[in-house]
């Protein structure tokens, strides 16, 4: 699932974490003043620090949704052979119910939706996620807030927190968000300093702005 209702002025924030997650608090504390519920997707790696899982918890009370990013956040299929796939089923399923497993422990109850991994799978992926019950989430395409997690040494490929709002701004103009789902990350590399989730407040403002409304991944 990619996108929602694209007759409805409604958009919705999904959050990614695996082993960056210093941004958590940021991202709660500027959901909470906007009163924006988003989805949180995190691998079993990130749950290992204890404050961060308690905070997740508290998101969860609140309305927000917590659901599974692979407990290892393994990469599915080659990036040059999207077709093909370098894990079997076995090992897919033994590591996301890992995943679900240490949710479940902090307290995460309702998981009927993922983010595979480095948002990288194919329809065999999509198969499998269907037969455990759960559907498959991506980001839509068209907006470059997932390329947030580059830092300046990756060249060209690095995106600037400006640079990826002036591209929202722009691709907004063009051709609207209607039912978009936008993807952003709760934690980078060190060797990026410019944090995109430090201007959430502002991306939310900028489409609030606009008369696009904010819903959970339920109603998108």
């Amino acid at each position: 699932i990619i996108r929602g209702d694209t007759s409805k002025r409604q958009v919705s924030l999904i959050f990614t974490g695996d082993e960056f997650r210093e941004g958590l608090q940021t991202v709660a504390e500027t959901l909470e003043k906007e009163n924006v519920k988003g989805s949180f997707f995190v691998t079993g790696r990130f749950l290992e620090d204890q404050k961060s899982a308690k905070l997740l918890y508290k998101l969860y009370r609140q309305g927000h949704y917590v659901g599974p990013h692979s407990d290892q956040h393994l990469l599915y299929a080659p990036w040059e052979n999207r077709d093909s796939l370098l894990l079997s089923k076995t090992e897919f399923v033994n590591d996301l119910q890992v995943n679900l497993g240490k949710l479940h422990a902090i307290g995460i109850k309702r998981m009927d939706k993922f983010v595979a991994p480095y948002e990288w799978y194919n329809k065999q992926i999509a198969a499998w996620t269907k037969e455990l019950g759960m559907d498959l989430y991506n980001f839509t395409p068209g907006l470059r807030t997932a390329a947030d997690y580059t830092y300046p040494e990756m060249g060209t490929r690095y995106l600037s927190s400006e640079a990826i709002l002036k591209q929202l701004t722009e691709y907004e103009q063009s051709n609207g968000l209607n039912g978009f789902q936008i993807i952003v990350h709760l934690g980078t590399d060190p060797k990026r300093e410019d944090k995109l989730f430090n201007q959430l407040e502002r991306l939310i403002d900028l489409l609030k702005n606009k008369n696009y409304k904010f819903v959970p991944l339920d109603e998108i």
